[in-house]
């Protein structure tokens, strides 16, 4: 859903009006309170994950498996385009989870790819009748909602599981997973992540403290404050009853993850995070791919945040501290568009080199440095949590350039998505992909989906 094409000059007129009213500089003031405001709120969020996850987070993540012997019926789903260089071990990964064959589906999707996807996907499922391959034409559309959904009408499990290509699960995540949904309330399961390549490469380093933070700390915090944890997209569960009755994957959407969080929370359903739950994934190893990644994440949440974030206000499901806590994971995304807004209005009280009015106004930018601190405290906390060596805290520094990249890439996603400018769903470019790789002779490793 594109923003109206009013809110852009809606906006700006709003702020000329108030303006006009308080003055220039008054108006420069508010907005300069109003930002620390919202820097001390997430600050605060930030720390409170901490405390919580150094509680706790170390024991639970050691936590053995305690099973009660459930087994629904499991579908497995990937998504794959142009995956040949991560196909085989993605493969070859889902044959050995730890589950029942009878009660074990597991499908993979080519969608509409031009190198040797396919071709390699047909010669597994003839190996080996578990697998099924179901294959789409190149303009089937969609992305990988729409793969999904196209598998999703195949599936006869209780329970979905989706994984992507890149990843490889520990044999025990179904068993880990399916034990949620003995709750009638859990409509979903999210497993933790890591980072399997976060070695020789500084980039691919930062991405994988990066995701020791949002696991072992975010994550793990919202389900102990809020119990409202985020569906991830990979290595994520759901009932497949709950997720047919809100339509499936929303195609609209490039974070069809964050889409459906909203729609099953708004639907009365519950997420719960298993920090146990571990599979690997590939980091990006060029700031070209990282950017091209991290841009979609920004402008898929920036829309979810504009189709639901008067739906949570009115949600009758949602207690007010819910609802303060999803508005702030809605707004994650926009932060940092707050934060190059921050800069300008910096900017500009230095430009004009007046004298402050009052005492007050001096001390305008005293919860600047909060703004960094949060993350650095999760950053951190995550290294603790992880076991890290200590010579991995020094690559904390290099979190404040990337922060200016996260900068820019969030802003232009906000501007392209307040200007209506069309985007779709793309695939991250793995490590293994080279250029010239991907053409297939016609009619090699192909059929109709």
């Amino acid at each position: 859903m594109a923003a109206a094409p009013w809110t852009l000059p809606g906006v700006t007129g709003a702020l000329l009006l108030v303006g006009s009213v308080l003055g220039a500089e008054r108006l420069l003031l508010v907005l300069t309170i109003a930002l620390q405001a919202l820097f001390f709120a997430f600050f605060v969020r930030h720390l409170c994950f901490v405390l919580a996850a150094t509680r706790a987070g170390r024991a639970d993540q050691a936590a053995p498996l305690v099973d009660s012997g459930s087994r629904p019926p499991v579908s497995v789903l990937v998504a794959c385009r142009n995956e040949q260089s991560v196909v085989g071990g993605l493969v070859q990964t889902l044959l050995q989870l730890d589950y029942p064959p009878d009660r074990l589906q597991i499908i993979v999707v080519d969608d509409g790819s031009s190198d040797r996807t396919g071709e390699l996907l047909d010669v597994a499922a003839r190996k080996d009748p578990r697998l099924q391959c179901l294959h789409r034409p190149p303009d089937a559309g969609g992305g990988k909602s729409g793969a999904l959904n196209e598998a999703l009408e195949l599936v006869t499990g209780a329970v979905v599981v989706v994984f992507d290509a890149d990843h490889q699960p520990r044999r025990d995540v179904l068993r880990r997973l399916v034990r949620h949904f003995e709750d009638p309330a859990v409509g979903a399961v999210q497993g933790r992540c890591v980072i399997r390549n976060g070695e020789g490469v500084l980039l691919t380093e930062l991405i994988a403290i990066d995701y020791l933070a949002g696991y072992l700390v975010n994550e793990y915090g919202r389900q102990w404050m809020f119990q409202l944890p985020a569906y991830g997209g990979a290595n994520c569960a759901v009932r497949t009853e709950s997720l047919r009755a809100v339509g499936g994957w929303n195609p609209r959407t490039v974070t069809e993850d964050t889409d459906l969080t909203l729609r099953l929370m708004l639907a009365g359903q519950r997420v719960r995070y298993d920090v146990t739950a571990v599979d690997e994934e590939e980091g990006v190893t060029t700031l070209a791919r990282y950017w091209r990644q991290r841009y979609r994440w920004a402008r898929g949440h920036q829309q979810v945040w504009r189709d639901y974030r008067w739906a949570v206000w009115r949600s009758p499901r949602l207690s007010l501290s819910e609802k303060l806590e999803l508005t702030m994971f809605l707004f994650v995304f926009h932060l940092p568009v707050a934060s190059a807004s921050g800069l300008v209005l910096l900017v500009i009280w230095q430009s004009r080199a007046v004298a402050m009015s009052s005492p007050f106004d001096a001390y305008a930018f005293v919860f600047w440095p909060l703004l960094f601190l949060g993350p650095l405290l999760e950053l951190s906390c995550g290294l603790l949590l992880a076991g890290a060596d200590r010579r991995k805290a020094f690559a904390l520094f290099y979190f404040f350039p990337l922060f200016f990249v996260s900068i820019a890439l969030s802003t232009k996603a906000w501007v392209d998505g307040l200007l209506g400018r069309r985007y779709a769903w793309v695939k991250t470019p793995r490590a293994k992909d080279r250029p010239g790789s991907r053409a297939l002779p016609a009619g090699i490793g192909r059929r109709a989906g």
